[in-house]
């Protein structure tokens, strides 16, 4: 007698990825057949086709969730958290018993996500970087001072000892010049930190990466390939040197564990002990509060 493939709840649950989008992985072989001589009911609404988007309410914790179902033809259930809530895609031929059986099992993950976003609409606005003469500028967790020199030539030397960013521009330079040169130096700065911290905590993890790019992604601080190939984003060169190892060090111990199973989180603690507070330092951080250039 052949075994049974794994159930879809079973093979939802073995995925997960950081940050606010989340995937499960489906595949046609757990796409239910049944015998010839039985009556199936079609597998989602006729109205329910790839490419649409549908309302609809789940009951989780007492609470009553509202989300988008958008139908596609991806082989994964993916879930989205944005400023309109939870959007869920779909493949088409996944039932909706099975959809809301797979939003259960990561209601944890969606609550508490829904929660940070909504913490984060109420905090207030941060007032927006006055780019001129004295204009302060988040720098590895602390405050810098931006100072304007005229010169013939650009030019830009950061002065450690007074925390001041001396940026030389020509004369009649505007504003989109001096945010251009700012943003310049800080990508540089982000690829030279990146460099230098990605090897030692590759060397304390005993594995080795393909790769180092720059992101500037809007939801996510980093990614990591099968392959070695590592995406961090440069905005980190805002936060303090913990949030930057942290991220580093959770992203490497991908190459050991490509989930983010206990036996992952296990497997950055052994090289980041203090990973858990650096983790909820960085949740606190919008990237609607960082410099807009």
């Amino acid at each position: 007698m052949k075994s049974r493939p794994p159930s879809l709840t079973q093979a939802l649950q073995r995925a997960l990825q950081l940050d606010l989008f989340s995937d499960f992985p489906v595949t046609q072989r757990q796409r239910a057949k049944p015998a010839p001589d039985a009556v199936q009911a079609p597998l989602q609404p006729p109205a329910d086709v790839a490419g649409t988007t549908n309302k609809r309410r789940i009951l989780l914790q007492d609470h009553l969730l509202d989300y988008e179902l958008q139908r596609s033809k991806r082989r994964s259930i993916g879930f989205l958290i944005d400023e309109n809530g939870l959007r869920v895609t779909a493949p088409r031929w996944v039932t909706l018993a099975d959809i809301e059986s797979a939003i259960r099992d990561k209601q944890k993950w969606i609550l508490r996500k829904l929660g940070e976003r909504r913490e984060r609409a109420l905090r207030p606005l941060t007032p927006a970087i006055r780019w001129d003469d004295g204009a302060l500028l988040p720098y590895l967790g602390s405050q810098i001072t931006v100072r304007i020199a005229p010169a013939q030539t650009s030019g830009i030397v950061f002065r450690h000892d007074s925390g001041e960013l001396i940026v030389s521009l020509p004369a009649g330079a505007g504003e989109q010049q001096l945010k251009d040169r700012v943003q310049a130096w800080l990508q540089g700065e982000a690829k030279r930190i990146f460099h230098e911290r990605l090897p030692l905590f590759a060397d304390k993890l005993g594995v080795r990466y393909h790769s180092m790019a720059l992101s500037a992604a809007s939801t996510r601080w980093g990614s990591c390939t099968s392959q070695g190939k590592i995406r961090l984003n440069w905005r980190l060169i805002h936060f303090s040197p913990v949030i930057i190892d942290y991220v580093i060090a959770h992203e490497l111990a991908h190459l050991r564990e490509m989930n983010h199973s206990p036996r992952f989180w296990a497997t950055v603690q052994s090289v980041f002990p203090e990973f858990e507070l650096a983790r909820q330092q960085l949740r606190r951080h919008a990237t609607s509060e960082l410099p807009t250039f």
